[in-house]
């Protein structure tokens, strides 16, 4: 092959190396700009909410999603929005090419907790803004960590005492585990340490010698008693004792 043949396939093939190292170089460099045009565009909530809004979920995530889509943090995303307290569960992830889809289940309360908390049935305690809304729901009062114990058993005095057309209002157990329960119709039931659901089953079976306006004037029925209860009666209202129990008799046994 003449020189000059070997000269020219030299200069083509150097050539066509700088095209290619340019070629690859120039793509580098552009990676990091293709990237940076991709901000977040659109937030997409979705779910069923009766006490969460979706301003409320967007200002949360402020401002975790004004930033890149690729780079945006889906575990800080997540974690401001299961941060609200009426969020049972929350799923984050991205929707090619600028969307953020992020899934909401809402927390249903089941009962009130103290002053100013809710409590779902699985014994989960939270604090929304406000529980007004939920006034009608029953109250429940107990050590700190125990919550599932005295849900469980207020269960139980719920079915005992709906046996008997009477509806739980508040339960309360205090630190030495004494019972207090608190109807609907303003009768308050003290029911001590000992043998409480006992005591509490005593108490509704004596109820059917008695008649509805009797027992509409209990104000405190006082169960802490081995063998029977006291009673305190409402100010404004005496008691009928031509029928019925009279004061003379005995509390009904076991």
């Amino acid at each position: 092959m003449e020189k000059s043949s070997v000269r020219k396939l030299f200069f083509i093939a150097l050539a066509f190396i700088v095209v290619v190292g340019i070629g690859y170089s120039t793509g580098r460099l552009k990676a990091p700009i293709k990237i940076a045009s991709l901000p977040i565009k659109f937030v997409r909530t979705e779910g069923v909410f009766q006490y969460i809004t979706k301003e409320e979920i967007k200002a949360a995530l402020l401002p975790s999603v004004t930033g890149n889509f690729l780079e945006a943090d889906m575990q800080a995303i997540h974690n401001a929005v299961a941060a609200m307290p009426w969020v049972e569960a929350v799923t984050v992830k991205r929707i090619w090419p600028d969307t953020i889809d992020i899934r909401v289940t809402e927390k249903k309360a089941y009962v009130r907790w103290g002053e100013d908390s809710l409590m779902t049935e699985q014994g989960v305690i939270f604090k929304p803004k406000t529980i007004e809304a939920h006034q009608e729901l029953i109250k429940l009062t107990g050590p700190d960590g125990q919550q599932m114990k005295v849900l469980e058993i207020m269960k139980g005095i719920v079915t005992a005492l709906d046996d008997h057309s009477m509806t739980l209002a508040e339960f309360a157990v205090n630190k030495r585990w004494a019972w207090t329960l608190k109807l609907t119709s303003g009768l308050e039931i003290l029911l001590g340490r000992d043998e409480q659901l006992k005591k509490l089953q005593r108490f509704l079976k004596s109820l059917t010698v008695l008649t509805p306006e009797q027992i509409d004037a209990m104000a405190v029925v006082d169960l802490r008693y081995p063998n029977g209860y006291a009673v305190s009666w409402k100010p404004d209202r005496q008691p009928d004792w031509q029928n019925g129990l009279s004061p003379e008799q005995t509390p009904p046994q076991d």
